[in-house]
């Protein structure tokens, strides 16, 4: 019997991730995108800022670039071009004056 656990048996099932296995880059191939990321994290203590969010964006290019992730749209990874955010926004005031 161990002490400070509850009587009976505990167990733990560990779940993989969604998107399967993350490697490490024992290389150092996207390091200095990472450092710079990092720094970025800092700067702005950890807010969502644009500068960070392309600072990211390389940082995931880069290793699917190096086989370290499986090759993915930016879309897919939470990251939409300017272009979309654009278009969004005036196809929904288009539609909003089709409306009236």
């Amino acid at each position: 019997m161990s002490f400070g656990r509850p009587p009976g048996q505990l167990t733990f099932n560990p779940t993989p991730p969604e998107r399967g296995s993350f490697p490490l880059d024992h290389d150092g191939e996207c390091q200095p995108v990472m450092k710079d990321y990092l720094a970025c994290l800092k700067k702005v203590r950890g807010n969502n800022d644009p500068e960070c969010r392309q600072l990211a964006k390389a940082y995931l290019k880069c290793r699917m670039d190096h086989n370290l992730m499986a090759r993915d749209t930016f879309q897919n990874l939470g990251f939409q071009d300017e272009k979309d955010k654009g278009s969004t926004s005036t196809s929904t005031s288009t539609s909003t004056s089709a409306q009236k």
